[in-house]
């Protein structure tokens, strides 16, 4: 994703940027290239979620674009898992625990 491909990104993207939005998955598998075009793209997507309590998530990141978040340093509270399966199970989890917590203050 460079400055030529981020508005074609964006363009599809803002539809989803909605205050119902409550998560977004971003599925990196096919980008090969992270321009600061590109980071500046996903930055504004996890600002707008972290504004409304939003999660924000990567999965299946090319190693050269996992490197490009590692030397910038950019996401350490975005949660970068390595498949959508491992995005499932995390998710499943944090439904879970929610379930607990509402059994637990609706059945004192």
């Amino acid at each position: 994703m460079d400055a030529n491909t981020v508005v074609s990104f964006e363009e599809k993207l803002n539809p989803l940027l909605v205050p119902a939005t409550k998560t977004l998955i971003l599925n990196l598998d096919k980008l090969t290239y992270l321009s600061s075009a590109g980071v500046r793209a996903i930055f504004k997507i996890r600002k707008f979620l972290s504004s409304r309590q939003g999660t924000f998530i990567m999965t299946n990141l090319q190693p050269q674009v996992q490197k490009v978040f590692e030397i910038i340093n950019a996401l350490p509270e975005t949660p970068i898992f390595e498949s959508i399966e491992e995005v499932d199970r995390y998710l499943d989890a944090i439904q879970k625990k929610e379930v607990e917590k509402q059994d637990r203050f609706s059945n004192p």
